[in-house]
């Protein structure tokens, strides 16, 4: 990560993901199980350019948001994991989604998986977490998992 403006812990955070797209790409990774570039694409509503997910791919994974590895079945396709710096995430992720739906009117069946999370607290988020790690983590990762 380049040089900060301050130490701040939220100042830290926004640099990293205060862009329009990195936290989209991350709900979409975490939550709709989209792990290739096409996937990340065609797949969600709010229509992402290609030079625009190609920079953020390549930002969040410098970062160490994400990880990129071959795809064994198709020689020209990668595959993007989350890493634990990412799902460590979750919570946060659940709380901007729950705001959202409460207090700017999201759609109901869209925030379902965050109010659920919600309703099911740490319990549930911690559940949550642990299933991204055995699907997203490679065993070195994952502290031998």
């Amino acid at each position: 990560m380049a040089t900060s403006r301050s130490e701040c812990p939220l100042n830290l955070a926004v640099e990293l993901l205060g862009d329009r797209w990195s936290l989209l790409i991350l709900r979409d990774v975490m939550f709709a199980g989209r792990r290739h570039y096409r996937e990340l694409l065609t797949g969600s509503d709010e229509g992402i350019s290609t030079k625009l997910l190609a920079d953020r791919l390549q930002a969040l994974t410098a970062a160490g948001m994400l990880t990129r590895r071959p795809d064994p079945t198709h020689r020209q396709k990668a595959i993007y994991s989350l890493t634990e710096r990412s799902i460590a995430l979750l919570p946060a992720l659940v709380q901007f989604g729950v705001w959202g739906h409460r207090q700017l009117g999201a759609d109901d069946e869209l925030s379902r998986t965050a109010e659920t999370l919600d309703r099911g607290g740490p319990k549930a988020q911690r559940a949550f977490m642990a299933e991204l790690r055995r699907d997203h983590l490679v065993p070195d990762q994952a502290g031998g998992v």
